[in-house]
């Protein structure tokens, strides 16, 4: 599902108009972007978690040269799956 898709299926669902969805998503969007340059944790209980945390550098390999190269330090985003997400669709399938 496209963000165009999403927008358009809210709107369908609740009567809004495209225009004020999109917003309402580019301002949810934006709030969680703020939150994990803060270096925090947004939480949804039941869907999950999204996080920052820090990669430990390490050892690789060019794969063409096979030559060992240095991996830096970094930060990454993850999302932790919540349990009622987890349980929804694993009975999916």
């Amino acid at each position: 599902m496209t963000k165009t898709e999403l927008v358009k299926a809210i709107a369908q669902k609740t009567s809004l108009k495209q225009k004020d969805v999109d917003s309402v998503i580019n301002e949810f969007f934006r709030m969680i972007t703020v939150m994990l340059a803060s270096d925090g944790e947004v939480r949804f209980p039941g869907f999950g978690a999204f996080a920052v945390v820090e990669r430990a550098p390490k050892q690789g390999r060019n794969p063409q040269t096979g030559e060992p190269i240095a991996i830096p330090a970094r930060k990454v985003v993850v999302f932790r799956v919540g349990k009622s997400l987890k349980e929804a669709v694993c009975e999916a399938q």
